[in-house]
C-alpha cells in the first residue's frame, strides 16, 4: 500500500487536490480518505479553559509559580 499526505479543499461536494499528487493515480481508482479538518479557535480555547479543572486554588498557584520561575530556566542551576 502506497500512502501519501495530500492537502485539498471540499468543493461542490468534492475533494480537490491544491497540488499535484506525487504518486500517479489511475483515473477511477478507488482510494481510502482520512479527513482531519484544523480545529476551531472555541475548541482550543475550551481545552485551555480545563487545563485547572478539578484542582484547588493553591495547586492552580504553585503550578503558575513554577511556570514562572525563570531561575533555572536552561537546567544547568547548581543545586
Amino acid at each position: 500500500m502506497i500512502q501519501q499526505i495530500v492537502d485539498a479543499i471540499f468543493e461542490n461536494g468534492v475533494f480537490r487536490p491544491l497540488k499535484p499528487i506525487d504518486d500517479p493515480m489511475l483515473e477511477g481508482q478507488q482510494v481510502q480518505l482520512i479527513v482531519q479538518s484544523p480545529e476551531s479557535s472555541e475548541d482550543i480555547l475550551a481545552l485551555a479553559a480545563d487545563v485547572y479543572a478539578g484542582l484547588a486554588e493553591e495547586e492552580i498557584d504553585e503550578i503558575k509559580r513554577i511556570a514562572l520561575d525563570r531561575g533555572d530556566f536552561f537546567g544547568d542551576e547548581a543545586e
